[in-house]
């Protein structure tokens, strides 16, 4: 049995936390300073923390190694399950020549593609993301903005944005459910909370979605149309997470969001045809070896595509939906989730500091309910919408693995870095030594959650880790439970747009594979400056100036 020490370096807690930090910023460090590869930089990192578990914080080598296989073992089921079938859907509508209608009829919403990537990666992203989550809204809502004509590594910036405020919510409510069952506060509470402090940023999250999408140039032409969007959602969330429950509050905000949008939109709002540029230099080159249009072009609507090829161009993307819907039909729920199977993983055998038995040992595998069954549900539909003979469908799937081989690399090195942190308490070092800093840890615990979704690329594992942590915390500087407990919530939505598990999905996703580094380095300034919006929100709501809007 290892028993997880918190200050091993020394007995010195700011010591040990400073150990602790070295295999994060390696990660940093190789990809966004040395430009390794990202699936280098994962393995660099995790033989960093193989070596500190075993070094200094004591954990016999064979648990440790036996975490690191739990975390690969996580990465290939559920995660790539679900990315490389998301992919794999998307691949189909190519194979079958209909990604050239989808952008034919994503060019209807409105001849402004800066308005196309609001609709897909904000609102329909977010309503993915209330369903699936695990990476699925990045993978689709990727490939959908390629269709739009933007460049690879835009297309995967873009969704990478608009990946971010629905996580606190989605995939429903898990993320607020985990951190009730983990703290023993009320979810119901840990909901409203993170309903007041979520929408704030969601107003804003669409500016920074138009910067990304075509610099200033798109928040003077279109501010207006995206803050009707971005107030809408914030409030449909605050409304749902307030008033009905945390669970449907993504759902709710993405139609709401969406609908704004387009009635703005279609009242003359933003009429003017623009093409995004795909900046200096040559035009990258887009998944499967074809350029990008011309920046200079303009967003031409193509002839119209007969009404049945129309139908089946749309039908994948409406056939995740209404599967992921179906799925949670409260009895169709129940019979997937009586074939999950939770065991402790075999010989590691993990107490926290305190001495209870750390969750961490614990794997679930849920082979039905998983995403990425549902997506495989999913995806054996569109085979049949779109007439794809079941030979070449299972020749598809195998070779969009193949293709994506160093982005499963890349995961599984990343889980095995997240799993051997936690396991060894590196994790559990980090947070009590932020924990320390006293009644200014409300303005530090969003930082928390970043952390740890920029670690694992999931609120609901953020949550997991960090949610008692944050609560203990609250009580010793005499701080709100219920505050801070949200706010590891809410803070690590804006952990997304920085994780590597993320980073390498989108780049996989639209051919770019190697250059997460450069998705990195485009997404941590964004990344940064909404924590600290997030970070004196909640410092203020620790006050008595913003004290009202706590439950």
């Amino acid at each position: 049995m290892y028993q997880q020490p918190l200050q091993p370096v020394g007995g010195s807690l700011a010591l040990s936390a400073a150990c602790a930090a070295l295999p994060l910023l390696t990660l940093f460090v190789l990809l966004g300073v040395v430009r390794t590869r990202a699936w280098v930089a994962a393995f660099g990192a995790l033989g960093v923390a193989v070596v500190l578990a075993w070094w200094l914080w004591g954990m016999p080598l064979p648990q440790t190694l036996l975490a690191a296989g739990q975390g690969a073992t996580f990465a290939l089921f559920p995660l790539v399950w679900t990315f490389g079938t998301a992919i794999w859907i998307h691949r189909l509508t190519v194979h079958t020549g209909h990604f050239d209608t989808l952008r034919q009829g994503f060019a209807r919403i409105s001849d402004d593609r800066r308005v196309q990537a609001l609709v897909i990666a904000f609102c329909f992203g977010s309503l993915l993301e209330a369903l699936a989550g695990q990476g699925t809204p990045v993978a689709v809502t990727t490939v959908m903005l390629l269709a739009l004509g933007f460049t690879p590594l835009r297309a995967a910036a873009v969704a990478l944005v608009g990946n971010t405020v629905p996580a606190a919510f989605g995939p429903l409510g898990l993320p607020i459910t985990t951190l009730a069952g983990v703290t023993g506060l009320p979810a119901t509470e840990l909901g409203m909370m993170a309903g007041r402090q979520v929408p704030v940023v969601a107003v804003v999250v669409p500016l920074v979605l138009l910067v990304v999408a075509d610099g200033r140039r798109g928040v003077r032409e279109l501010w207006r149309p995206a803050l009707a969007c971005g107030g809408a959602f914030a409030v449909a969330q605050f409304v749902t997470a307030n008033w009905l429950t945390a669970a449907l509050a993504d759902i709710t905000a993405a139609f709401a969001g969406a609908g704004v949008l387009l009635l703005v939109v279609r009242r003359g709002a933003a009429r003017r045809t623009v093409a995004v540029p795909v900046g200096g230099g040559p035009p990258e080159r887009a998944a499967g070896g074809l350029s990008e249009p011309d920046a200079a072009g303009l967003s031409e609507p193509d002839a119209l595509a007969p009404a049945g090829s129309r139908w089946r161009a749309y039908a994948p993307y409406a056939t995740i939906v209404a599967v992921f819907a179906v799925s949670q039909v409260p009895a169709v729920k129940r019979l997937l989730d009586a074939g999950t199977l939770a065991f402790s993983w075999p010989g590691l055998h993990v107490v926290t500091a305190s001495g209870d038995p750390s969750p961490l040992t614990t794997f679930r595998f849920a082979w039905l309910a998983a995403p990425g069954s549902l997506l495989l549900v999913a995806g054996l539909i569109t085979v049949a919408l779109l007439r794809v003979p079941p030979r070449e469908a299972v020749g598809l799937y195998g070779r969009t693995l193949f293709e994506l081989r160093w982005a499963v690399l890349t995961v599984v090195g990343l889980l095995a870095l997240s799993f051997t942190m936690n396991a060894s308490g590196q994790v559990a070092t980090l947070g009590v030594w932020m924990a320390g800093a006293g009644g200014l840890f409300a303005v530090l615990a969003p930082v928390l959650g970043w952390l740890g979704v920029a670690l694992t690329g999931s609120d609901t594992s953020s949550n997991s880790l960090f949610g008692a942590l944050q609560v203990a915390a609250a009580q010793r500087a005499g701080l709100d439970p219920v505050l801070l407990a949200a706010a590891n919530a809410s803070g690590g939505t804006l952990g997304k747009m920085i994780s590597l598990q993320n980073l390498t999905i989108a780049a996989a996703a639209v051919g770019l594979t190697g250059r997460e580094g450069d998705l990195f380095r485009r997404m941590f300034g964004p990344s940064v400056l909404l924590l600290a919006l997030m970070c004196v929100l909640i410092g203020l709501q620790a006050t008595p100036l913003l004290s009202w809007m706590v439950p």
